[in-house]
């Protein structure tokens, strides 16, 4: 039963509106729509506790017998119930009185033999087909109060009072399964006012129906399982239309006839009003050597869809010139393992042709010059091979805009020769195919949707043609390391990259695609690091439309943030910008050492820092330079030298700071350690011989005085003479260059060369000062003999 129920309602034209007319019922919006999938679940009884939120409830496939009101009382808001394929043997519409929202109903393939007349007001969709009822199961007073869109129903026997019922509907269409008719009395059958007409003719072939038929506002017919025998019968249906009348769609399908029979249907289809034409699941028998002859036809359009032929020993060839020389639009011949066609004997009228799912070789329409009107050709699933004959085969077509070869084994050696297209080809589509990066050497100048998804494709050659009107290139599936740049077709309005092996953007993509408005890029394994960041930002600054973002974009390396979304993924432009970096570790130093600099000049830190290292100095020489002959004949461990205008800081401030209570340095000053008699020459020789260190006070007060001057040649002579280093300047007021007079050379020389301690005028510097000036004369001198005669 299930078999014939869908060979009888399948079509290739119809599938696709019931279809799509069902889905639309039931797929609102998510958010509106709770599926409860039961079938096949070997149930009952209706499953207790169901959502109150189910607006869908499929019970298909199970052993539900009966169905009780409390079944449904609590789903207010069911939209669209399934019950096929069941035991139920009664049905009360009255169980659905709480279901005010129930649009869709079936109940097809049960064992039902009696329904109720209880109005269903919002029914959209009720299929009543394949149950066990003999008579119309629709009460007159019921069809009155609905409002179906379609209806399906099963018929063993035909009354014209049947009808009756279905008078007031304004179906959209109308299922009439009559296979297992048994009773039927001609001139039955009343005008049907449905678009869609779907009809099961009887097994019974005696039973005449199509004689009967009269279609007034009918638009689409399906005639389902048409034997031979019923041929003349199709065409005196078809020669008694009404030339007023709407029919344009006529299928005929499931069904068994003979070439010959085959070639009437479509000699009285030609001579009809019919425009569309689809032989659908059909088996040809019996081949004969006539052709179909040229006949005037209002037929736009031929389809056959999976015919199949159970005997192969006939001339093919006529059988192919039949279809090529049809003078209509459209043909559409797929899955019927279709080997090969003919070009056409004369210039075609074809526009359209499409043959998919056949077994079509590179040798289809080669050198043929009668295609010019064509503008699409479909060659999906076939088993074409080399790009250049089929690029030569579509040269020819002058007229060809589309072209679809997927799903081949389409391969194009790179040798760098171009392949000759037709001027017109805009839309070329080779997705599916064994191609690699050469076919950037074989495609239409003029092309502008270009597919190549699922090919083995790596990276887009630098040196291909030059693709100028481009706007869609589509490269999904391949096996791209990088975005691919634009250079040669920088017109590219979108670029889908989607399922590749991107890991990050390239310089090229960011330079040359500056058109692109769309990107598919989504499942990639993005590697998240600096070079990424040109890449997020075309979606933050919404020049670039990404599709699926943020979903199907994330992070991929490294493993610490994988599967991160790289609107989550963040690195400053510091970090990712050397020249920025290093402008902002300049500006950074910069600024640290000017406040360095301002910090030290308040703190005076320079000349605590100056007088630290001088003591370090002094300390290090002290160590270094400590033999017992450099201290032979030392007596005292500095001698003096200073104006007589600085006598009061020198006795005051310097000797007290120096010597304290301890004693433990002792100074040689002229006052008080000159000798009587000796001349004063003799005297600072013989003082600064027998002191350690010479201390000079300098001042402008100094250079004035020339006995200064001698103390500081002979302090100086000493240090040359003996490779010493017993020169102590301390700057007690600041000398200008010029005070210093031009004999003073010597003196000019020693300050610029050597370290001086400055006199600090703030007190809380004077103890570091008084601390370096003692470090530098600090040393253990021998007794003398004066203090050993008194031990």
């Amino acid at each position: 039963m299930a078999e014939n129920k869908s060979s009888g309602t399948c079509s290739f034209l119809c599938t696709c509106i019931l279809t799509t007319a069902f889905w639309s019922i039931i797929s609102t919006t998510a958010e509106n729509v709770f599926k409860a999938n039961y079938s096949k679940k070997q149930l009952v009884t209706v499953p207790m506790n169901l959502s109150t939120q189910t607006t869908v409830l499929d019970l298909s496939h199970n052993n539900i017998t009966e169905l009780q009101m409390s079944d449904f009382h609590s789903l207010s808001r069911l939209q669209t119930l399934i019950l096929s394929y069941n035991r139920i043997r009664e049905f009360d519409f009255s169980v659905f009185q709480y279901n005010t929202n129930l649009e869709h109903l079936d109940v097809s393939h049960n064992n039902l033999q009696m329904l109720s007349c209880h109005p269903m007001l919002r029914l959209r969709h009720l299929d009543l087909s394949y149950n066990n009822y003999t008579a119309m199961p629709i009460c007159p007073k019921t069809g009155k109060t609905l409002k179906l869109e379609y209806l399906g129903l099963s018929l063993k026997r035909i009354q014209k009072s049947d009808f009756h019922a279905l008078a007031h509907l304004q179906l959209d269409t109308l299922f009439l399964g009559l296979e297992y008719l048994s009773e039927y009395s001609s001139g039955n059958l009343p005008v049907f006012s449905a678009k869609n007409l779907q009809i099961v003719l009887p097994l019974n072939t005696e039973f005449r129906i199509l004689l009967d038929l009269e279609l007034n506002i009918t638009e689409n017919l399906q005639l389902s399982k048409i034997e031979q025998n019923q041929v003349s019968d199709l065409s005196t249906f078809l020669l008694m239309l009404n030339k007023n009348g709407r029919l344009q769609n006529l299928t005929v399908s499931n069904g068994q006839l003979s070439w010959e029979c085959l070639l009437a249907v479509f000699k009285i289809v030609w001579q009809s009003t019919v425009e569309y034409f689809t032989v659908d699941d059909t088996t040809i028998t019996e081949f004969s050597s006539e052709p179909l002859h040229d006949i005037p036809t209002s037929v736009k359009a031929l389809v056959i869809n999976n015919a199949k032929f159970n005997n192969y020993l006939f001339d093919q060839k006529i059988v192919y010139q039949s279809f090529s020389d049809m003078n209509i639009e459209f043909l559409t011949i797929v899955r019927t393992g279709l080997v090969h066609m003919v070009c056409p004997s004369k210039p075609s009228q074809f526009t359209y042709i499409n043959f998919s799912d056949n077994a079509l070789t590179d040798s289809v329409f080669q050198g043929c010059n009668h295609l010019t009107l064509l503008e699409t050709l479909v060659l999906q699933s076939n088993s074409l091979k080399e790009l250049r004959k089929v690029s030569a085969m579509a040269a020819l077509m002058q007229s060809l805009k589309d072209l679809d070869l997927s799903k081949n084994l389409l391969q194009y050696e790179d040798n760098r020769d171009k392949c000759l297209w037709g001027e017109m080809l805009v839309k070329l589509n080779l997705s599916s195919n064994v191609l690699s990066e050469s076919v950037f050497w074989c495609l239409p100048v003029n092309i502008q949707i270009l597919d190549l998804q699922d090919n083995h494709i790596s990276s887009v050659p630098k040196e291909m043609i030059e693709l100028n009107n481009l706007k869609e290139l589509h490269l999904a599936f391949n096996k791209l390391s990088a975005l691919p740049g634009c250079g040669h077709f920088r017109g590219l309005q979108l670029l889908n990259v989607e399922s590749n092996l991107v890991a990050s953007n390239s310089s090229e993509f960011l330079q040359s695609c500056q058109n692109i408005r769309t990107l598919k890029g989504g499942h990639n394994p993005f590697m998240c690091s600096c070079e990424l960041r040109p890449f997020i930002n075309l979606e933050k600054q919404g020049s670039v439309e990404f599709v699926g973002w943020p979903d199907l974009y994330t992070c991929d390396y490294p493993q610490q943030l994988k599967g991160t979304p790289l609107t989550d993924f963040h690195v400053s432009e510091v970090a990712c910008n050397v020249t920025l970096l290093m402008a902002v570790v300049l500006i950074v130093t910069v600024v640290a050492l000017v406040a360095i600099s301002v910090l030290c000049i308040c703190l005076d830190i320079p000349w605590y820092l100056k007088m630290t290292w001088h003591w370090s100095q002094v300390k290090h020489r002290g160590w270094k330079r400590t033999p017992e002959h450099i201290l032979k004949g030392i007596e005292f461990h500095a001698f003096i030298s200073y104006s007589e205008r600085d006598s009061d800081w020198v006795k005051n401030v310097l000797i007290p700071n120096l010597e304290k209570e301890d004693s433990s340095i002792r100074i040689c000053q002229h006052e008080r350690n000159f000798v009587a008699g000796k001349s004063i020459v003799e005297n600072i020789i013989d003082c600064t011989e027998k002191s350690y260190k010479t201390i000079f006070v300098l001042s402008p007060n100094f250079v004035q005085s020339d006995w200064c001057h001698y103390e500081l040649y002979f302090a100086q002579h000493k240090v040359f003479s003996e490779n010493a280093d017993n020169l102590i300047l301390v700057l007690l007021e600041p000398i200008p260059k010029y005070v210093i007079p031009s004999r003073y050379h010597k003196l000019k020389a020693l300050m610029a060369k050597r370290t001086y301690l400055e006199w600090p005028k703030e007190k809380s510097k004077h103890a570091l000062f008084w601390a370096n000036l003692r470090a530098a004369i600090q040393i253990t001198l021998p007794q003398n003999e004066g203090e050993m005669q008194q031990l």
